[in-house]
Order: structure tokens, then C-alpha cells, then sequence
């Protein structure tokens, strides 16, 4: 019904893509400025806003926080919900420059082109599609139709929350930012932190460093940029000696370890008292660790066992390497648990030392059987005063009979002529921000999962068939 406008559209579709990823909006949190998250995410909202009222769409921006683009009339509002800002991306890391969108191989290369600024334009394409279609057939029906783009999604969710205490809340709804055929469950996500002071550290702070009795002083760790919700491939450690001979042997040690393990980190002598480690990973999603190789655990597990071989205890390097170590299954904390929303996972995303303690930041996705407060306790026994609570979202979960799951995957089925049922995932999109909202899209089965990657890209048929999908969807929550 609606593959004509979608196809007719299909350079504008792929041009407006391109012109979003140009945008650098990496959210930046700026409470009192103008650019609650930043300049670069407040240019891209103004940019899109322009596009949807150009497209003869209504329009608003909401204080600079998000934004919504409107058809139809009545009472009842059904929702559409995505997000503008992406997660950093380093230029060395990629083939094609992230910020700079290229077409090759049938697809668009660049940041946010899958998550999820193409789901986003898709979207809005869709709505014209039918917006175009009931005119033309002069057709009304009594619903409006709104798409809700926020600017804070990859961190906490600010964006959102401010919209929905200043705004309209739907009905019911989807966000474009996961998987096909529907999702109608996610993981509850949990955000911690374990500490330990330095106890025998003290701070210098005319020589701005650590100094200690031990023969050896963490003097820096460096992971604290990366985000939670991303499994790090890189972090480094500096150490301190109390003397060359000390130093040398460091370095000895550090190398049969670094071979015991085979493990991808690289040794450098700075001067005579000073040693540095990074550690080399492989980034991916909180969602799916077992598609990424994670920096952090490896140098944690070296540096306890250097720490061993010097007869140094730091304790919570020594639980951490026991209970969690280089295990994303929570399976030496008896969490390895699974349910029809998948089984529980558990990246170690951040590492670093601030005000005299050692950090180590911990992102969960739990199944929905069990609660957060459920987890923590496991934590809060296993690290006693040690657990620093950051943020808890939690799970979505609609029975998969409802009429909203079962519609959006017939709709889905029929266009694709699949049979697929509606699943269960980890990762945790804005659908689970509404009551009676799911995630449906862009992904299809099989595909691979380019969120956060280098070299990000959106496939240009499946994106056309996903547009084509959107329109029948809208149209069929409208009647």
C-alpha cells in the first residue's frame, strides 16, 4: 500500500540519513545552558525539527532537552519513540570516517546510521508515507500519530524523563532501535560501582601523585571515558616502583604473566620507577558481551597477580579476579540465570581511581524474573561496603498475546513472508520508558549487530523494507 511513496522518497530518505550522521552529538550533559546536552545534539535537533516541519509536519522543541514531529488529529496519541545521539567514535578506529556518511556496498556508512538516526528518518518517512496516503484518499481517521526524538538515550535518559513530565504522553507505541519482528521484553539494566580506598596511598599533591610504602603503586588507571553500556577495548595502568631493580623485575613478571595468559597487552618501561600497561579489547554492546573482548577484566587479573608474586594483597582486585574476572555470566556469583528473556550478562565497563579510591564500574542486564534489588543484594554480600549504586531501569516485559505484539508481527511476517515470533533482548531501548510500547526494529533476524561498532553502518534495501514496514504499522495502529 504505501511501497510508492516509500520508493519515491528513497533519496531523500538516504540524503537526510546522510546530513543527521554529519552532526558529532555525542550527549554532553550542560544543565545550565541553553544545550542541555550539548551543542552538537542541539544543532542535530534543530536540523531534524526543520526537516519534519518541511515534510508538513508539526513541530516542537521541547527546551532543547528533545523534540516531537506530529500528524492526524483526535484525542488519542500514538507514539513513536528514538534518539538523535550517538556514542563516541575515534576516526583511527574506523575505515570511513564516522562524522563524514558514506555510501558503498549498497549501505550508509557513518555514526548513528543504525542506532539510530536511519530508524529515526525511516520513521518519519513512514508517517509521510501514510500522512501523503490519507490525503490523497481523503481518508480520516480520528488519531494522531507523534515521533519523539530524545538526545540523552546512551546515557541516562534525561531527554525522555523531561518529556514526559512536560508533554503528551501516548497510548501506546514502538521505538525503532532493536530488532524485528517485535521485541516484547527487556532485560532489567543495572548500573554499580565497587570501590577501595588506597588505604596505604596517600595523595601528594604538589607532586600531584600517589605515593606508598609498598614496592609497588598504581599510580593511574585510564577507563573512565568509556561508556557503561559498552564493553572497553582499551585501558591502561600506570605503576610506580620504589626502585629500578624493583622496576626490572616488574617488567619480568608482567611478561610471563601477560604470556600465561595470552593475552593482547602491551608493556612499557616509562623511566626507572615508572611502568605502563594497556590492555587491548574489543569493544561491543553491554547487551552482548560475548561479541566483545573486554580490556579491563585481563589488566585487573594482571595486576593481581603481579601484586601476588610481590606478596601485595589489594582486595578488591583479589575478589573481583575470583568472583567476576574475564566471566560475563555472573557464574561464580551463582547469577548465571536464564528465563524466556535470556540469560543474565555482565560487563565490566569502567576503571579508574578518583579521590584516593580504585572504581570499577559494572553494567547487568538481568531477566526479567528477577528483580534488581534481587542482584544488588548478591553484590552488596559478595563486596561488603564496597557497592555504589549508579542507574537502575527496569525490565520491560508485555505478554506476547497482546494485541499490539501480535499486530506488529504480522505486520513484519507478511511483508517479509516470515514466520517469526516476537524474543526477548538485553539491551534497553525507550520503549520500556511508556506503558504499552515495544521495540520494533530496525535489525533484521541475522543481521549483525553494528550498535556501537566501528564502522556502523545501515543496509539501503533493508532500510527501504523497514520504511515500507513502518508506514503499514502506523497505519494500523491508527485505525
Amino acid at each position: 500500500m504505501f511501497k510508492k511513496y516509500v520508493l519515491y522518497n528513497k533519496q531523500n530518505i538516504i540524503g537526510n540519513i546522510c546530513d543527521l550522521i554529519t552532526f558529532p552529538s555525542v550527549s554532553i550533559e550542560e544543565p545550565d545552558s541553553p544545550f542541555p546536552f550539548g551543542k552538537d545534539c542541539s544543532d542535530c535537533l534543530k536540523h531534524f525539527l526543520h526537516l519534519a516541519n518541511s515534510l508538513g509536519f508539526r513541530t516542537k522543541n521541547v527546551d532543547g532537552y528533545c523534540g516531537w514531529a506530529e500528524f492526524g488529529e483526535g484525542e488519542e496519541l500514538i507514539g513513536i519513540v528514538g534518539h538523535l545521539d550517538v556514542v563516541p567514535a575515534k576516526k583511527e578506529d574506523w575505515k570511513y570516517s564516522p562524522f563524514v556518511p558514506t555510501l558503498a556496498n549498497n549501505r550508509i556508512y557513518g555514526r548513528g546510521a543504525i542506532d539510530d538516526k536511519g530508524p529515526v528518518v525511516s520513521s518519519l518517512y513512514a508517517m509521510k508515507s501514510v500522512m501523503d496516503y490519507l490525503n490523497e484518499n481523503n481518508i480520516i481517521l480520528n488519531k494522531r500519530v507523534r515521533l519523539i526524538v530524545g538526545l540523552n538515550e546512551e546515557k541516562d535518559w534525561k531527554c525522555i524523563e523531561y518529556y514526559k513530565t512536560h508533554e503528551e504522553i501516548p497510548s501506546l507505541g514502538f521505538s525503532p532501535d532493536a530488532d524485528f519482528p517485535c521485541i516484547y521484553a527487556e532485560k532489567s539494566v543495572i548500573s554499580l560501582f565497587l570501590s577501595e580506598e588506597l588505604s596505604d596511598i596517600t595523595y601528594n599533591m604538589k607532586n600531584r601523585m600517589y605515593v606508598s610504602t609498598t614496592p609497588i603503586t598504581i599510580e593511574n588507571l585510564d577507563c573512565i571515558q568509556n561508556a557503561i553500556n559498552v564493553v572497553p577495548k582499551f585501558c591502561s595502568a600506570i605503576l610506580k616502583t620504589k626502585s629500578s631493580q624493583i622496576t626490572s623485575n616488574v617488567i619480568n613478571v608482567c611478561k610471563s604473566l601477560i604470556s600465561k595468559y595470552s593475552y593482547e597487552i602491551d608493556l612499557y618501561k616509562i623511566d626507572d620507577y615508572h611502568i605502563k600497561l594497556s590492555s587491548y579489547g574489543k569493544a561491543s554492546h553491554s547487551a552482548h558481551p560475548e561479541l566483545g573482548n573486554n580490556a579491563i577484566t585481563k589488566l585487573i587479573i594482571i595486576l593481581n597477580d603481579l601484586f601476588k608474586n610481590f606478596n601485595m594483597s589489594f582486595p578488591l582486585f583479589k575478589n573481583f579476579s575470583e568472583l567476576i574476572g574475564d566471566d560475563y555470566t555472573g557464574t561464580n556469583l551463582n547469577l548465571n540465570i536464564t528465563d524466556e528473556s535470556g540469560a543474565l550478562t555482565l560487563n565490566t565497563s569502567r576503571l579508574y581511581i578518583e579521590n584516593g579510591k580504585i572504581y570499577i564500574g559494572i553494567n547487568l542486564r538481568v531477566p526479567v524474573s528477577k528483580t534488581p534489588d534481587e542482584i544488588v543484594e548478591v553484590f552488596e554480600k559478595n563486596f561488603p561496603n564496597q557497592v555504589t549504586l549508579g542507574r537502575i531501569q527496569p525490565s520491560l516485559f508485555i505478554d506476547k498475546k497482546s494485541e499490539l505484539v501480535q499486530k506488529l508481527c504480522k505486520i513484519f511476517n507478511e511483508a517479509c513472508g516470515t514466520d517469526f515470533e516476537p524474543i526477548a533482548i538485553g539491551g534497553a531501548t525507550y520503549a520500556r520508558a511508556f506503558d504499552n510500547f515495544v521495540c520494533f526494529g530496525m535489525n533484521f533476524p541475522g543481521d549483525k549487530d553494528m550498535c556501537h561498532q566501528a564502522d556502523e553502518f545501515i543496509d539501503i534495501d533493508k532500510l527501504m523494507l523497514a520504511t515500507n514496514i513502518y508506514a503499514n504499522a502506523i497505519y494500523e495502529l491508527m485505525k
